[in-house]
C-alpha cells in the first residue's frame, strides 16, 4: 500500500497542478495576460465601440468584474461573472431613467460596492451633484442605494473611490473651490471619519481626480491635467516615503499617457495588472510597469 500512495503521488500533484493552471486562465475573462505595453482589454466583449468605458474592479479572486459605462449620455454600471468555465455576457446592476452611475470600486470586504451618482438624496427629486453612494450585497442581488454621508459628500462634486486594506477611502472632490483635490477618510467602528485633504506631492492648483491607492498604502495613482502633460488628462504616480509622507507625484510618461484622456486607474488585487480608461476604452498592462517609475521621482 505505500508503494501505491508513492507511485501515485506524482500523478496526484500534475493533476492538481493543471487544475489550477486551469483555473488561473479562467481570470480576468480568459484574457491573454498583456506585457508591458499596454493593450485594450476584453476587446468587443467589454470594451466595445460606440460606448465609453469608465472606472472597472475585479473581486480580489478575478471572478467578478465590474465596470462604468456611458452610452449616448446615460451612466450605468455593468457586471460580468464567471460561472463554470464561462463569463456571463455583461449586463446593467445599477441603472436609473433619471440618475447615472459610474466609478464602481468594492469594499475591501467585497460586500458593498460603491459608485458615484448626481441622484438626490431622496431618489426622486432632480439631479443632485455628484455624491458617493453604495450598494450592500445581498445574496446575488445588490441593496437600494445608500449615501456615503456628509464626512465624505459635499455640496459639490466628489469622484471616483478606492481603499485600503484598513478601509481608509480615497476619493476626489472640488469641495474647497473649483479645481478637484484627492482627500482621504479612515473608518473607525465601521464610519468614514472627516476627510483630509492629501499633502502639496499631490495637490496642487491644477486638477487631480479618479485616485487608486495601493492597499498597503505604498504607492498612489491618479488622474491630473497639468503643464508637464501629454494630453487631455494623465495619469501620475507618487509613492510612500519611509517618513510616511508622500514623494512628489511624476508622469507616467508615454509608455501609458497619450494625446487623449487617462484616468480611471485600477490594480487588481493579485498585483499583476493595471487597468485604466483611454481613448474610451478599458486598457490593461503588466502591473511590473509601475516599479519601473520608483526612483524617478
Amino acid at each position: 500500500m505505500r508503494l501505491l500512495i508513492i507511485l501515485l503521488s506524482p500523478f496526484i500533484f500534475l493533476n492538481l497542478y493543471g487544475q489550477t493552471a486551469a483555473d488561473e486562465k479562467l481570470k480576468y475573462l480568459k484574457q491573454k495576460p498583456p506585457s508591458i505595453t499596454p493593450e485594450v482589454f476584453a476587446p468587443d466583449f467589454i470594451s466595445k465601440k460606440g460606448e465609453y468605458e469608465f472606472g472597472s474592479v475585479f473581486n480580489k479572486d478575478a471572478t467578478e468584474f465590474f465596470y462604468g459605462v456611458n452610452v449616448n449620455g446615460k451612466e450605468e454600471i455593468r457586471y460580468s461573472k464567471l460561472k463554470g468555465e464561462r463569463w456571463s455576457e455583461p449586463r446593467t446592476i445599477l441603472s436609473h431613467e433619471k440618475y447615472g452611475y459610474n466609478d464602481p470600486f468594492l469594499s475591501p470586504d467585497e460586500n458593498r460596492l460603491y459608485f458615484i451618482s448626481q441622484r438626490a438624496l431622496n431618489g426622486t427629486d432632480k439631479k443632485d451633484d455628484y455624491d458617493i453612494w453604495y450598494a450592500e450585497r445581498v445574496g446575488d442581488r445588490w441593496s437600494e442605494p445608500i449615501n456615503s454621508g456628509s464626512n465624505i459628500n459635499s455640496k459639490q462634486d466628489e469622484y471616483y473611490i478606492s481603499f485600503t486594506n484598513n478601509g481608509t477611502m480615497y476619493f476626489s472632490s472640488n469641495k474647497n473651490g473649483s479645481s478637484f483635490d484627492i482627500y482621504s477618510s479612515k473608518t473607525i467602528n465601521g464610519k468614514f471619519q472627516k476627510a483630509s485633504r492629501l499633502s502639496d506631492a499631490i495637490n496642487t492648483s491644477a486638477y487631480e481626480a479618479d485616485v487608486f491607492i495601493d492597499p498597503n498604502e505604498s504607492y498612489i495613482i491618479f488622474c491630473a491635467t497639468r503643464k508637464d502633460g501629454l494630453g487631455q488628462g494623465d495619469l501620475y504616480i507618487s509613492f510612500k516615503n519611509m517618513d510616511g509622507t508622500w514623494s512628489e507625484s511624476i508622469n507616467m510618461g508615454k509608455r501609458i499617457n497619450t494625446k487623449n484622456h487617462e484616468l480611471c486607474p485600477f490594480v487588481s488585487k493579485d498585483g499583476k495588472y493595471f487597468f485604466y480608461t483611454s481613448n474610451k476604452d478599458i486598457y490593461w498592462v503588466d502591473a511590473k510597469i509601475i516599479e519601473s517609475f520608483r526612483g524617478e521621482e
